[in-house]
């Protein structure tokens, strides 16, 4: 599909090859009949987070060209094949996370090629991007919004402001410009945001309404639209020095907490044990903090993510 040859008010369908494979992503792609700024909106780069999957398979049906001044990409499955394979977190074939891979390398594996396609085909026509993830399969989390932190001012600022219509208690200035879709859009001068919301690796219809309501909040702003969208009374909070510790052993994951405690300084988060019950290690919280996400599935691997936490920012503090 060639993106630039669809014209004012067309909406159009297809699909965007990743060269030197079999792989193709599906695109939709719509144009206002008034000229106006480009916003990309993804989905999938892990495969089992249904509900930013839904939410953009759902946003690609409903926007009308005559609804839009500009133009709106939606790519709802960037991970295509690992969606297929029911995979978590990975791609299939190379197992690389490509959230970890931006900005890619069409030299490299198929993870590596769909990331630096990504960047070709549809950061590089973007004005503004969202992009809509949740909890996979065996991750737990209470919804929030990342915004990049490592790119010029102005980005930053129009991404905080993305950032503070999404109805979620929580936002998250990311301190790294390149591996996540986000981050390195928001370096190349995008202003961009990452969308938690939703968990289990599963979808709820409600979820995906909030998804949709908070994309067309963030459009009404930009002056891409001017929809009608549910109003929201939910303080948001900056959250800063984050953690994501790794798992240092793998065995039996037992949480203290749930997403969205707060703790203090020092409480005990949970405990790895081994199959015959024997205390392995103990997670202690280094800071007051709120717990964003945790693994939610019984074992744990070594290397791999536990948590992530971080300090809520009081008014003072700024």
């Amino acid at each position: 599909m060639n993106i630039d040859k669809v014209i004012a008010g067309q909406k159009e369908l297809g699909f965007i090859k990743i060269e030197g494979t079999d792989v193709e992503l599906p695109i939709t792609v719509v144009v206002g009949h008034e000229e106006g700024k480009t916003l990309l909106i993804t989905g999938g780069v892990h495969s089992a987070e249904y509900v930013g999957i839904q939410a953009a398979i759902e946003l690609a049906q409903e926007i009308r060209p005559e609804q839009i001044k500009g133009r709106v990409i939606i790519a709802p499955l960037l991970n295509v094949t690992g969606f297929a394979h029911r995979t978590m977190s990975l791609v299939y074939e190379d197992q690389k996370n490509l959230n970890r891979e931006f900005p890619g390398n069409m030299e490299g594996t198929l993870t590596d090629k769909i990331a630096a396609t990504v960047v070709k085909e549809l950061h590089n026509r973007a004005d503004y991007y969202i992009d809509l993830h949740c909890g996979d399969g065996y991750e737990t989390l209470t919804p929030y919004v990342y915004y990049p932190g490592m790119a010029a001012d102005e980005v930053v600022e129009k991404s905080l402001e993305m950032a503070k219509c999404v109805n979620a208690p929580y936002r998250v200035k990311s301190g790294v410009a390149s591996g996540g879709s986000y981050n390195y859009a928001g370096s190349c001068g995008i202003p961009s945001i990452l969308l938690e919301r939703g968990q289990y690796g599963i979808w709820e219809e409600q979820e995906v309404v909030e998804d949709k309501e908070d994309v067309y909040r963030i459009m009404n702003m930009l002056g891409i639209s001017n929809l009608d969208t549910a109003e929201y009374s939910a303080e948001q909070r900056e959250v800063v020095d984050v953690r994501y510790p790794q798992v240092p052993i793998s065995g039996c994951w037992y949480p203290i907490y749930i997403v969205g405690d707060t703790f203090k300084d020092g409480d005990l988060l949970g405990t790895i044990k081994d199959y015959f019950g024997k205390t392995l290690y103990e997670f202690y919280a280094d800071m007051d903090g709120v717990l964003l996400y945790q693994v939610a599935s019984l074992t744990v691997i070594k290397g791999g993510s536990l948590v992530a936490y971080g300090r809520v920012e009081k008014e003072r503090d700024r």
